[in-house]
């Protein structure tokens, strides 16, 4: 049976955000530290050798050798409340260079006490080096095989997250968010973030001040907040947070539906059409959801097209939600999708929703769809339809000269 998705891939800042994996602490495989002194014994014990810095006093550069296969545990002393700022910000650069490669995320994933200080500085006021480690945190989140040592590290990182993501004045609030959009993809730390916020509804931490950050642009003036919307589309594969979404008392899906078209980031609009997808398993949308205006754009996101179909698939489920689509004339606009649609994946898609729409209605006894037990040689049927079905979009793919995903 189908169930509730969670939203896009998760994001990296590395690969993601168009940042480079090196930092201004990587010099030509060395890690570069501001530290006291000419002479200084490392965490390692080995003596670092001071190069002027043309700072005051006698203060100067340590350079230490240190490839990406240098001990984590050396940088922890570095990552520690009470050191230097400077020292800090180098330590968490590094560490954010290591994020960006498999090999330097698995060397982070076995340090606890690592982990544990890079989630302290990431909450930490200035001048604490709070972006470094907020975006080092958002590259390990985008492994789920991290979670587990993320979450056993600190087991109240994402509150201490979603305060942040809240407070309009925090100025790394945006990736707060992305961590959390992270670790929210898997059910379980979707559940404990769920827990959080419902425990922390008294204390306006919750579900209607996060939806509210959302649908206000201005909320934060140093950071947009986009990724709450892949935030809230995690969420939403609870049944406890749909339930919210369609509270017709709180009118929140009519404050998400301006959001469908919100021209500044697909990534905020694909979070939110991805929340509306999930919603519509409860089959209990308003009528807003039926009309867009005259001058309506086609969606031009392919994934978010895809999503938008596969949340009207979801509305076909039972027969009077088939009903509903076929009388609003759903048919010709999907026909119309179909003849322009250039993404082959979205046209297939496309293709299953006008075959519901359009095929014979099922046998009495099977009204929903989504509750219908599929015999087990008519599901490997499927199967090997999907299989074959993808093999012909990868060679149509292949044909057009397009990447495969």
């Amino acid at each position: 049976m189908p169930r509730a998705q969670a939203g896009p891939a998760p994001f990296s800042w590395v690969l993601g955000f168009g940042l480079v994996a090196t930092t201004s602490a990587l010099q030509g495989g060395r890690v570069v530290a501001l530290v006291e002194g000419t002479e200084t014994e490392t965490a390692g014990g080995m003596p670092g050798l001071g190069v002027g810095s043309g700072l005051s006093g006698e203060r100067g550069l340590l350079v230490q050798e240190a490839g990406v296969d240098t001990e984590a545990a050396d940088l922890l002393p570095f990552l520690k409340p009470g050191v230097r700022a400077e020292l800090q910000a180098v330590a968490a650069q590094h560490v954010l260079a290591l994020t960006g490669s498999d090999s330097g995320r698995a060397l982070l994933a076995g340090q606890a006490e690592l982990l544990r200080a890079l989630a302290d500085l990431a909450v930490a006021p200035a001048p604490a080096p709070s972006r470094d480690a907020s975006r080092a945190l958002v590259n390990l989140a985008a492994d789920p095989g991290l979670h587990r040592q993320l979450l056993a590290a600190d087991t109240e990182l994402p509150a201490r997250l979603l305060s942040c993501v809240l407070d309009p004045l925090w100025p790394w609030a945006e990736e707060a968010a992305a961590v959390l959009a992270n670790l929210s993809r898997e059910l379980a730390p979707c559940a404990a973030l769920m827990e959080k916020l419902m425990v922390s509804e008294t204390e306006r931490l919750g579900l209607e001040r996060l939806v509210n950050a959302l649908c206000t642009p201005s909320y934060n003036a140093a950071a947009p907040l986009h990724y709450l919307g892949p935030l809230l589309s995690n969420l939403s594969q609870q049944a406890e947070v749909r339930a919210f979404l369609l509270d017709q008392d709180r009118c929140v899906v009519q404050r998400l539906l301006p959001l469908t078209q919100y021209p500044d980031s697909s990534v905020r609009r694909g979070g939110v059409v991805g929340t509306l997808r999930n919603c519509c398993f409860e089959h209990g949308l308003p009528v807003d959801l039926q009309y867009l205006p005259p001058d309506k754009q086609r969606e031009p996101d392919a994934d978010i097209r895809k999503m938008l179909i596969e949340a009207i698939m979801l509305l076909t489920a039972t027969a009077p939600g088939r009903q509903q689509i076929r009388d609003q004339g759903a048919y010709l606009v999907l026909r119309e999708l179909h003849n322009w649609e250039p993404e082959p994946d979205v046209r297939i898609a496309c293709e299953k929703l006008i075959q519901v729409l359009i095929g014979d209605e099922p046998e009495v006894g099977m009204d929903n769809l989504l509750e219908v037990q599929v015999p087990e040689d008519v599901e490997r049927q499927l199967q090997q339809l999907d299989r074959q079905e993808q093999l012909e979009l990868a060679q149509e793919l292949r044909d057009k000269g397009a990447p495969l995903t």
